[in-house]
């Protein structure tokens, strides 16, 4: 059987301090073992856009994303990917990302670095010490020659220009420098011409997506629900927002994102409330 719908996963954190946007490594690695153990298939950003061409992907194939670049990220959700043999994207904020310094240690090394909440990585990048928050480049390095991540941008800056400007030219001019860094950065330590990104907050509008295909971005990724299908809307990708919950509540959404018509039923459902 070949897939008819490709579900995006969505996470941010995965760290055993609670907060917002955060999975514990527990249920983070529950989630994975289902997957693994269910016979799903991750694709990285090349299958989805086969897939968006009509080609076949097998049947149970999905996406994996992270965004921002969070240092939980490579000590906890890698070694648990890498241990299943599954592959995952990140969407980077590339200023944010560690110029200097190795690789640090993993979990379960005596090494192993503490991580911080949500609210506390905020707070430390603000502050300018993003390396207690986020992964540094020799990190992003050591889990792509791995096989386990691909990157992709998630901007430089995070910012939202659209409430930062007062003037749609000013907007437009600092997304577009925004952008551009991105892409130079992912070309400086990765070596590749990005096409996709992730926008921060989900937040796009017209200006934003022309803005992008100038800068040379064709996959754009958003957080509204829903499921990739065979023709669908490169620029408006939806994905799954994962709850800090087992393997139990990520197979009864799978169960449903699986089929274009049972998300198209459950978004209906949804709308009511």
């Amino acid at each position: 059987m070949t897939a008819r719908a490709l579900p995006i996963l969505m996470y941010h954190h995965v760290c055993p301090q609670p907060g917002l946007v955060t999975l514990s490594p527990e249920n983070f690695a529950a989630q994975m073992e289902y997957l693994a153990a269910s016979g799903y298939h991750t694709v990285g950003c090349a299958g989805l856009e086969s897939f968006l061409r009509g080609e076949p992907l097998p049947d149970k194939s999905l996406l994996i994303t992270f965004d921002d670049g969070y240092l939980d990220n490579y000590v906890y959700a890698y070694p648990i990917l890498r241990r299943l043999g599954l592959h995952a994207v990140i969407f980077l904020v590339t200023d944010w990302i560690g110029e200097r310094g190795e690789a640090r240690a993993l979990v379960g090394e005596s090494d192993a670095p503490s991580t911080l909440n949500h609210r506390q990585c905020m707070e430390a990048v603000a502050a300018g010490r993003a390396d207690a928050a986020m992964m540094r480049w020799s990190e992003v390095l050591r889990m792509r020659d791995e096989g386990v991540f691909e990157f992709h941008s998630h901007t430089a800056s995070h910012t939202r220009w659209d409430k930062r400007c007062a003037h749609t030219e000013e907007k437009s001019a600092a997304l577009a420098d925004d952008l551009q860094r991105s892409r130079s950065t992912l070309k400086q330590h990765l070596g590749i011409e990005d096409r996709h990104l992730c926008w921060p907050q989900g937040y796009f509008d017209a200006d934003y997506q022309r803005i992008a295909a100038a800068q040379g971005f064709t996959h754009l990724y958003t957080t509204q629900p829903g499921t990739v299908i065979v023709g669908g809307e490169a620029t408006t990708l939806p994905r799954i927002v994962v709850k800090d919950k087992g393997a139990g509540w990520l197979a009864s959404r799978l169960r449903i994102y699986q089929s274009p018509l049972l998300t198209r039923w459950y978004g209906r459902i949804r709308g009511r409330r």
